[in-house]
């Protein structure tokens, strides 16, 4: 069996599930999560836009995960993550952390699923975040992002309580969940040259390139980061997770200050370079979507649009997809981000 091209760490990717390569997530794993999925989340559009056919120099096809349930593609790692839990640990519940969207996503799938979640969210976390989060019936613990532990107080929130633990990245249920995304938009689209995602923790871009290096072998995987908050890039360039100060940007989904080691992993294997953008530039990809392509998102939602529209993950092949991975923003914010607030 042939392989596809190296990483960036010049460690060969595997063409797929059974090559023996020491995956922890496979493409198997990605469809049983769609196979739960189904009927529970919303298999989200794909949108095309002529005009920005013509300003990217390439075909692009836009997974609007703005438009899933509680507006991120994080319902679906959350969801499949808590059915796989016993029934007695659902009924004692479960505990996260997030500044936003994993907070929701995990707070709907346990309303859904008949479970009590506990939340570890920052003070500074959107109003439209904490309240959403909120209305679904989750308890909300408060934390400082730049001086606290969230990881060490959910932890000690599961050990008092007997909660189950989910965290937003670093879980291989979470990273398949988040995979079904690229799943769905190769189904729709047929094998894609690119893929463009945006990067956090790195959930989203383990999950897709999972299923799109195995679907389609030879795609370049694309990360996408704010400039500010570098984490994957410096890593994957000194080969092991580095840790960086707490990122101040407008891509508050994207404040990440180290890669999870499962995510970082799976990402260094499979995922062929991580571009930058700025916050300005997230800026006029976010009016950009709401001027021409006619939806809203959050900054860490435009930051794969941002790149796509800004060139810079330089010539793109002919057939290029871009995961638009959350919409959650509140006008107010929305109309604060556009005037050049936050960050």
């Amino acid at each position: 069996m042939t392989q596809s091209p190296s990483g960036p760490s010049g460690h060969p990717r595997p063409a797929g599930p059974g090559t023996g390569a020491p995956d922890t997530v496979t493409l198997d794993d990605v469809r049983d999560a769609a196979r739960r999925l189904a009927g529970v989340a919303h298999r989200t559009p794909v949108l095309r836009s002529r005009t920005l056919d013509a300003l990217a120099g390439t075909e692009a096809h836009l997974k609007c995960e703005n438009f899933q349930r509680i507006g991120a593609f994080k319902f679906r790692g959350a969801y499949y993550a808590l059915s796989r839990l016993a029934p007695e640990q659902l009924a004692r519940g479960v505990v996260a952390y997030s500044s936003g969207n994993h907070a929701q996503a995990v707070a709907l799938a346990a309303r859904e699923l008949g479970s009590h979640a506990v939340i570890v969210m920052p003070e500074d976390s959107p109003r439209s975040k904490t309240d959403a989060t909120a209305g679904y019936g989750a308890e909300i613990v408060r934390y400082d992002r730049y001086t606290g532990d969230r990881a060490a107080l959910a932890q000690q929130l599961a050990e008092d309580r007997g909660l189950a633990l989910i965290p937003p990245y670093e879980h291989p249920h979470i990273i398949a969940g988040q995979g079904t995304a690229a799943l769905e938009l190769l189904e729709e689209t047929g094998p894609l040259d690119a893929l463009l995602v945006p990067v956090g923790g790195g959930g989203l871009m383990a999950g897709s390139a999972t299923a799109a290096t195995a679907l389609a072998p030879g795609i370049r995987m694309i990360g996408v980061e704010p400039e500010a908050g570098d984490d994957t890039r410096r890593s994957l360039a000194a080969g092991h997770p580095v840790t960086i100060p707490v990122p101040r940007t407008i891509a508050d989904g994207q404040a990440v200050d180290t890669p999870g080691a499962l995510t970082f992993a799976i990402n260094r294997r499979l995922i062929d370079s991580v571009v930058l953008v700025s916050d300005d530039e997230i800026r006029a990809a976010m009016a950009f979507a709401f001027e021409r392509l006619k939806i809203v998102t959050e900054p860490s939602g435009a930051s794969a649009l941002a790149a796509l529209l800004t060139g810079r993950a330089g010539p793109l092949p002919p057939r290029t997809g871009v995961i638009i991975s959350g919409g959650n923003i509140g006008l107010d914010r929305f109309l604060a981000v556009m005037a050049g607030a936050g960050g």
